[in-house]
């Protein structure tokens, strides 16, 4: 393994790490405060912003790192004929839809959060990053896998 291919691996899987940990830190930890008014506007704004912004440059991060992982690892073969190439396809649309999860949630959040509600915000945005959480968990479970080199 090249020094390029190390670094993307590793970056790769600091900056999952790092997306993953925050939806479920956000979902978990920071949401419940907003639904039962236990939070300002403006800790619970800074809070959706952060995750946005960790989500919007994990994505590129991800992107470009696993692109490059991908090329260097798989032929088209091999990404739609073999147990491991369907479980970085699964990872791509996993990862498409834990963004869009987390951008949907966080702009519905940021509506009420503009006027300077908490609960109605935290209400609007919980289904989509409840659901965002699920798709992180079985994006860690997906990576899991892949470590392993389990075949099934």
């Amino acid at each position: 393994m090249s020094l390029v291919d190390a670094a993307a691996y590793s970056i790769h899987l600091l900056f999952a790490g790092l997306w993953t940990g925050t939806v479920l830190f956000v979902a978990w930890g920071i949401l419940p405060l907003g639904l039962n008014g236990d939070i300002r506007p403006d800790p619970l704004g800074f809070a959706v912003s952060r995750l946005t912004t960790v989500s919007r440059v994990s994505a590129l991060v991800l992107l470009l790192s696993g692109g490059h992982m991908a090329g260097t690892t798989y032929t088209v073969e091999s990404l739609f004929g073999s147990q491991r190439g369907h479980l970085v396809l699964a990872m791509v649309a996993l990862w498409f839809v834990l963004a869009a999860l987390v951008e949907t949630g966080a702009a519905r959040m940021r509506r009420g959060l503009d006027a300077e509600k908490v609960r109605t915000p935290a209400h609007d945005g919980k289904p989509f990053l409840y659901a965002a959480s699920v798709v992180a968990l079985l994006l860690l479970l997906d990576a899991g896998l892949l470590a392993s080199g389990v075949t099934f």
